[in-house]
């Protein structure tokens, strides 16, 4: 399996700090936010891993080059206006292959995050052994986490391991999932597309599993956020995905 870790946006609410720095290169607990990825994901076997980036993006390049100093083969997808996240994907499908992919956002911290469970979530067939239709397998899987408390309606409901719109219940996608390539055929590389959007559209039709995660996890998203992940030992306040 492949990864892609979106590290293409601009940070405007980490700012000043991402005027010199991508946000994916700020550190936390001495060492940078895309090197907890890099290094997790190359712990669970998951070595190919695509990065988009826009802003300030050589200095990503230059600090991870070929990915071979964290056992890793790393590859580029510039963007030079950000294009979101499915948009980001649809750029870079040349790079990820026709297998499904994990993605995962660059600024969001998750240091227990095992990643090999991400390995076989998409099963192609059913327990007898019997292959899926194409069109009635799930066509991705997300991962969950319980809502803090400045968004406290989340963004999916989830029963039976199926994510979905209607619940009164529901939780905050963490902005970690597994896509099968073909859920962005519809979009064309170059134009700005969101994830959210597509996840919702799948989700209606009943093609999204998904799971919670109970761990750590964290979207740093201000230099407060930052400051108190650096100050902390092992106590992290959740944020929300933005």
């Amino acid at each position: 399996m492949k990864a892609m870790i979106f590290a293409a946006g601009r940070g405007e609410r980490m700012r000043p700090l991402t005027d010199t720095c991508p946000k994916p290169l700020l550190k936390v607990r001495g060492r940078p936010l895309i090197v907890w990825h890099v290094l997790n994901l190359v712990r669970a076997g998951i070595t190919d891993i695509v990065i988009n980036h826009s802003h300030l993006g050589h200095l990503i390049e230059e600090t991870l080059g070929d990915g071979s100093a964290y056992g890793a083969r790393i590859a580029y997808s510039p963007e030079s206006t950000p294009l979101e996240t499915a948009g980001g994907i649809a750029q870079a499908r040349h790079l990820l292959g026709e297998e499904p992919f994990l993605a995962i956002s660059g600024d969001i911290y998750c240091p227990y995050f095992d990643f090999k469970q991400v390995l076989d979530v998409l099963a192609d067939k059913d327990v007898l052994g019997t292959p899926y239709p194409a069109d009635q397998r799930d066509i991705a899987w997300t991962y969950l986490v319980p809502n803090p408390d400045f968004h406290p309606q989340g963004d999916f409901g989830l029963t039976l391991f199926a994510i979905n719109n209607t619940d009164d219940t529901k939780w905050t996608f963490a902005n970690i999932g597994v896509y099968r390539p073909e859920m962005f055929d519809g979009i064309t590389p170059g134009s700005h597309a969101r994830l959210g959007d597509l996840l919702r559209s799948y989700a209606d039709q009943g093609r999204v599993g998904g799971e919670v995660y109970p761990g750590e996890w964290t979207n740093v998203g201000t230099p407060q956020q930052l400051n108190v992940l650096n100050a902390l030992n092992g106590i992290t306040p959740r944020a929300s995905a933005t």
